[in-house]
């Protein structure tokens, strides 16, 4: 049986350079993927193709997810034209839970493993849905791990105004990803003010 991978960090982790490399080494070896990438970014609503781009500067072209897309389906087509040796799928957050179950019939039925990359948690501390989900379903968890400015592991994605003051409150995506900085918890609860206990 094919796993569904989930590998997860706060921001900053090199989760899409992660994604790429593993890809690009399927390809040197002589196999096919199909990279798939989140259209909460796209400027055009109605694009079917993206990007995955990482910090460093890596990319490649993938295939948006939305919310009306059945990936189950998207990937058997392709696999139905020739063969498909992975699937992997960048900003995993965003995926909805029906995603989820979908690629991990991918998996299941289709024995093609999926590679889903994405953060843990939102700049509040909560689950994203896909992340939730992939949490609690996912055969292989793996963490790709980032440090706060004190050198602890940095576990928390912390949204940032314009002057560098902490934002608590707001919208989950739609955010630049240089709004945010990752920190350890103790620094997070620092920078919210969430330390005082009345």
């Amino acid at each position: 049986m094919s796993k569904l991978y989930f590998t997860y960090s706060a921001m900053n982790a090199g989760k899409s350079a992660i994604l790429l490399q593993a890809a690009h080494n399927y390809g040197e070896c002589g196999m096919s993927v199909m990279l798939w990438t989140s259209g909460h970014h796209a400027s055009d609503p109605d694009a079917r193709m993206g990007e995955i781009e990482s910090r460093i500067g890596l990319r490649a072209p993938a295939h948006i997810f939305r919310a009306e897309t059945d990936m189950l389906d998207a990937i058997a087509r392709r696999k139905a034209e020739g063969p498909l040796n992975a699937v992997f799928v960048d900003e995993a957050q965003f995926l909805s839970k029906d995603h989820v179950w979908q690629l991990a019939r991918v998996g299941d039925d289709l024995g093609i493993p999926v590679l889903c990359y994405g953060l843990r948690t939102d700049f509040q501390g909560e689950l994203f849905e896909g992340a939730a989900e992939l949490l609690a379903i996912a055969d292989d968890l793996r963490e790709a791990r980032t440090i706060c400015h004190c050198g602890r592991k940095a576990t928390m994605n912390l949204r940032q105004d314009s002057a560098g003051g902490a934002v608590s409150e707001g919208e989950q995506v739609g955010v630049a990803k240089s709004d945010y900085v990752s920190l350890c918890r103790v620094h997070w609860r620092e920078r919210l003010d969430l330390m005082r206990v009345d």
